[in-house]
């Protein structure tokens, strides 16, 4: 039953891009996660909990995203409008193919604030959906940085399902390292990775610069094929800058 439910449920997710799916054991990601991101922060104490992991590789997902928002007017208009697309999607296609097979569900989002939520990034790697990067970004296989976590689901269900990018860590092995020269702030360092404080800083003092793209990201070696479309790209950095703002002000910014 678990492996028709896994193929219903990338079946449902499919026509929206959500083609990035996969599923373990929650004891195994809770083993792993700190306390305060543990599955039994969500109440329901299923007899047997497992954890669905939701992603999208490539620009699929946004295509959907603007083929929805282009049939529904004043969409775009939202707080957060991509988020509600997704909370749309998860709802209306996924949770009926669960509840349809009789299994308890708790669905849970990257993009929740002051509520319990999960470690994506942790659970994304257990999960076989992508590995660790120098970029501060989980990597694909095929589709390198350019994917996203999207949502979890919480089952009362055995499924032990995960991807192929379990155990993936291809930086240490890249003889490329395009990324590096890429950025502008030399953010991007061998082997500690991704240097928040700068990168961010720059970021904020430097804002054309890098507000169509990150460049390190453009410049990986995996999946460019697989670039997210050029005004997905900018709805992300602008809204990543505009939280990256915020915490430039509160630590960053010099003080007269």
């Amino acid at each position: 039953m678990s492996a028709d439910l896994l193929r219903k449920i990338r079946a449902a997710a499919a026509p929206f891009g959500l083609n990035l799916i996969a599923a373990i054991p929650a004891s195994r990601y809770d083993a792993a996660a700190g306390a305060a991101y543990r599955s039994a922060a969500f109440g329901k104490s299923f007899a047997n909990r497992s954890i669905i992991v939701i992603a999208n590789g490539g620009g699929d997902f946004w295509r959907a995203f603007v083929r929805w928002t282009g049939a529904h007017p004043g969409w775009t208009g939202r707080a957060n409008p991509l988020d509600d697309f997704t909370r749309r999607i998860v709802e209306d296609e996924m949770l009926p193919v669960i509840a349809a097979a009789g299994v308890h569900c708790v669905s849970v989002y990257p993009f929740m604030s002051g509520a319990p939520t999960l470690n994506f990034m942790e659970l994304g790697k257990l999960a076989g959906i992508a590995g660790p990067s120098l970029l501060g970004v989980v990597v694909n296989p095929t589709y390198g940085p350019w994917i996203a976590f999207r949502a979890a689901l919480i089952v009362d269900a055995v499924i032990d399902a995960p991807g192929d990018a379990h155990g993936f860590d291809p930086c240490p092995g890249c003889t490329a390292r395009t990324c590096i020269p890429a950025c502008p702030t030399r953010a991007v360092v061998y082997p500690t990775g991704w240097d928040v404080p700068r990168c961010l800083a720059f970021r904020v003092e430097n804002e054309p610069r890098c507000a169509p793209r990150c460049d390190a990201r453009a410049a990986c070696v995996l999946g460019p094929e697989h670039r997210y479309p050029p005004d997905e790209l900018e709805y992300h950095q602008r809204r990543a800058l505009a939280a990256m703002r915020l915490w430039y002000d509160a630590n960053l910014r010099p003080r007269s």
